[in-house]
C-alpha cells in the first residue's frame, strides 16, 4: 500500500511541490531515496532514454505505458505522467486516463498540441482547436476511474501565438474541468509573473534546462505563485554528461575516474540485493 499523501493533497500543502523527472526506474529510486514527496515522468526523457529519439511523435501511447509501468514498479511516490495530446480523439483521451490510473498515475497531463506533436520547447509546433482540447479534458475529468486523480491541462499557444492566447486558453480548460494549468515555455520573469497573477489556478513551472524559460529556484517560483514545479529532463542531462566522461576515460585508458562512481555494495543495496537474498535463503531447500 501507498503510505504517501496522495498528489492531490500535497499540491495543497507543498508550497511549491517539486517533482524532479525519472527518465527510468532507477532514477525514479534514487528520488524517492533523496526523500522528494512525488516525480514526474515526461514523454522527452524516455523517449531518449530507452529508444534514443526525438519528442516528435514518434512512438504512441504503448511505447509510453510500457516505460511508464517499469518506472512505476520501482517506486511509490504520487506521480505526475505526460499523456501528451492523447494520441487521438475524446475516447483516446478516456482510455488513456484509465489506463494510466491503473498503473498508479495520481495526475496526468494533456497538452493542446496536434499531432504530429513535440517538445513544447522545440518550433514547429502545431495546435489542436480550443474546442477540441476543452473536449478533451472535459472526458479525462469526467470519465477518470477516482474522482482525485489530477488532470492538468498544457497549453502551448505561448510559441505559436502569443502570452495572450495561451492565457485565454487556460481559462477556457479551466472551466472545461481541469484541476491545474501548464502554460508551456513562457520566455521571462514577467511572463511568468502574468501567467499566475491573472488566473487563480494551480499553476505549473517547467524548468526545463536549456529551454525557453529561466531556470528558476522553487522558492523564487513560489513567490512568482506556482503550486507545482517540474525540473523534467535535469537528471538525465546530468547523467549524460558523466557517462561521456566516463566513456573518455575509459577510452583513454588512464582510468582517472576510477572510484568516482558509486560502490559496488552500495549499488546492490540500491537495487534490493540485500532483501533478495534474504529471500533465497528463507525458501531454499
Amino acid at each position: 500500500m501507498n503510505a504517501h499523501s496522495h498528489f492531490r493533497d500535497l499540491v495543497a500543502s507543498e508550497r511549491p511541490l517539486v517533482l524532479p523527472g525519472a527518465h527510468d526506474a532507477l532514477t525514479a529510486r534514487l528520488i524517492q531515496r533523496a526523500s522528494f514527496k512525488a516525480y514526474f515522468i515526461g514523454g522527452f526523457p524516455v523517449a531518449g532514454v530507452r529508444h534514443t529519439l526525438p519528442d516528435i511523435r514518434l512512438l504512441g501511447q504503448g511505447e509510453f505505458q510500457a516505460a511508464y509501468r517499469d518506472i512505476l514498479a520501482a517506486s511509490d511516490l504520487p506521480v505526475l505522467l505526460d499523456a501528451d495530446n492523447g494520441y487521438g480523439d475524446v475516447k483516446n483521451i478516456v482510455h488513456i486516463v484509465q489506463s494510466y490510473e491503473r498503473l498508479g498515475a495520481q495526475a496526468i497531463f494533456f497538452e493542446d498540441q496536434a499531432s504530429p506533436k513535440r517538445c513544447g520547447h522545440i518550433a514547429g509546433k502545431e495546435l489542436l482547436s480550443t474546442e477540441r482540447m476543452e473536449a478533451n479534458i472535459r472526458a479525462a475529468a469526467g470519465e477518470r476511474l477516482d474522482r482525485r486523480t489530477f488532470i492538468i491541462a498544457r497549453a502551448d499557444a505561448r510559441e505559436v501565438y502569443s502570452l495572450d492566447e495561451a492565457l485565454r486558453r487556460g481559462e477556457r480548460y479551466l472551466r472545461a474541468g481541469a484541476d491545474g494549468l501548464f502554460r508551456e515555455a513562457p520566455l521571462n520573469v514577467d511572463e511568468m509573473a502574468q501567467i499566475t497573477r491573472e488566473l487563480p489556478a494551480v499553476q505549473l513551472a517547467n524548468m526545463l534546462e536549456g529551454g525557453l524559460t529561466p531556470l528558476l529556484s522553487p522558492s523564487k517560483l513560489a513567490e512568482l505563485g506556482f503550486e507545482i514545479v517540474i525540473y523534467g529532463i535535469s537528471l538525465m542531462m546530468h547523467a549524460v554528461r558523466t557517462m561521456q566522461a566516463v566513456r573518455a576515460d575509459i577510452a583513454s585508458g588512464e582510468f582517472r575516474m576510477r572510484g568516482q562512481g558509486i560502490g559496488f555494495e552500495a549499488f546492490k543495496e540500491l537495487v534490493d540485493m540485500p532483501r533478495w537474498s534474504e529471500t533465497e535463503g528463507r525458501y531454499r531447500c
